[in-house]
């Protein structure tokens, strides 16, 4: 399994140092978390903080747009630097089309899935995609704690994906930490995002390559 640290919980004012480190220590790509203080009540950053990002690491960059109206950014954020986009079918009207205007781009293609949205809403969605996104907390904000149930959620996707024949990778994003990602590497899934676990530690490198390890243990039980 992956681990993807999210720069959410990065310190901004040293963020190229904040991103060598992790990727120094093994991190496999990076998330970043696009709000609009609309879908979400949260702000954050846009393209141009994505393309200075991209100019400091040679990792994959996932764009996770929490955005209103993803479908009038995609180019934008294309352009930027983003090697992968994902974005909530809810905020938009036509998803397909959306969908295709990422492969288009020569993205790869995602969808966020929040955790009160039946999986069944989506399944129309898996051949038109790459990965999908579990969210274990509401989307908006870091730190928020684990939503009780998300592993089985990602269990109950595999399955789907797994019945239908295709190789749909599973990303889980909210409250994985060193004692949790074992369970999330049991449930199918592919990439583990982490934001407060790996940027508010006293050594986020050290907290990277704990992470690292403890999704690599196989004497954790499932």
């Amino acid at each position: 399994m992956r681990i993807a640290p999210s720069i959410l919980s990065a310190d901004f004012s040293r963020l190229g140092e904040e991103i060598r480190r992790v990727e120094e220590a093994g991190a496999h790509q990076l998330h970043l978390d696009v709000m609009d203080g609309h879908y979400v009540d949260n702000l954050t950053f846009g393209p141009m903080v994505v393309s200075a990002v991209r100019r400091t690491t040679k990792l994959n960059l996932d764009v996770h747009l929490m955005i209103e109206r993803a479908d009038r950014w995609i180019e934008a954020y294309s352009e930027a630097g983003a090697d992968m986009i994902a974005v909530h079918p809810e905020t938009l009207y036509h998803v397909h089309r959306t969908l295709n205007d990422i492969r288009q781009q020569g993205k790869k293609v995602g969808i966020a899935i929040n955790p009160a949205m039946p999986l069944n809403m989506v399944e129309e969605l898996l051949r038109d995609i790459d990965y999908a996104i579990i969210m274990s907390v509401n989307p908006g904000f870091g730190g928020q704690a684990f939503i009780p149930g998300s592993f089985e959620r990602a269990k109950r996707l595999r399955a789907m994906i797994d019945n239908l024949g295709l190789s749909v990778q599973i990303e889980i994003d909210g409250g994985i930490d060193s004692g949790n990602v074992h369970e999330a590497v049991a449930a199918g899934v592919d990439v583990a995002v982490a934001g407060s676990a790996v940027f508010k530690a006293p050594d986020p490198a050290e907290a990277m390559r704990n992470l690292i390890a403890m999704s690599q243990d196989q004497s954790r039980p499932t």
